[in-house]
């Protein structure tokens, strides 16, 4: 059976664990992990394949990886990626998932956290593009600026963050309003060079030059 992002958003077993995953990354002092990251990066992850001119069914695909990545955070931080796999497995093959889909789906949720992430297929790589772009300030929890670690700082430095994708250009663009009062260009890039290197591998899969803007000047 084919299975719909509609069904996923109303299971209420992936509902509890969303919720109850970032509970525990609240208690860790981690950014939002809640329902407007894993939204936006479905939304964004789907977006990436339709705008590529992908069957369509490979953007439902990715919008539902994109829903369920960060599940595995209700088991542990470390492994979320693979422990969260496991947990989709279990939850698409119980609602009667085609195994193809099953596999594509948790294929790129085990392969998306950047301690072990490869852009192994094109839904991978449009999760992975999708996650790590979600650079904001409302992902800070911390209300005390004063006590803010260099993590928060970087998020809640960017005061606006959008995806642009140019199939004619072959380019996949994120760009940053960032304010450099409360975090320097090179405080960012401390923090996520990693990221933003996988995602140039993840657009390289797509056929995509990655590139990075922040205040207009283009630095990757």
């Amino acid at each position: 059976m084919r299975i719909s992002y509609e069904q996923i958003t109303q299971n209420p077993v992936v509902d509890t664990y969303i919720r109850k995953a970032d509970e525990s990354l609240i208690a860790l002092g981690y950014t939002e992990h809640s329902f407007t990251h894993v939204t936006r990066v479905a939304g964004v992850a789907s977006d990436i394949l339709l705008k590529l001119g992908a069957d369509p069914y490979d953007a439902e695909l990715a919008r539902i990886a994109g829903y369920l990545h960060d599940i595995g955070n209700v088991v542990n931080r470390i492994d979320h990626a693979q422990s969260g796999a496991i947990m989709a497995f279990r939850i698409l093959d119980k609602m009667g998932a085609d195994a193809e889909d099953i596999a594509t789906i948790i294929t790129a949720i085990g392969n998306h956290d950047e301690s072990t992430a490869f852009p192994v297929n094109a839904v991978a790589a449009a999760l992975i593009l999708a996650d790590k772009t979600d650079v904001r300030y409302t992902r800070v929890r911390n209300n005390d600026i004063a006590s803010f670690d260099i993590h928060d700082r970087v998020n809640y430095s960017v005061k606006k963050s959008t995806v642009k994708i140019d199939a004619e250009k072959k380019e996949i663009e994120l760009r940053l309003k960032v304010d450099t009062t409360i975090c320097s260009v090179s405080d960012y890039f401390e923090i996520f060079l990693n990221r933003m290197l996988l995602c140039k591998k993840a657009a390289e899969k797509l056929g995509l030059r990655f590139v990075l803007r922040i205040n207009g000047q283009k630095l990757m």
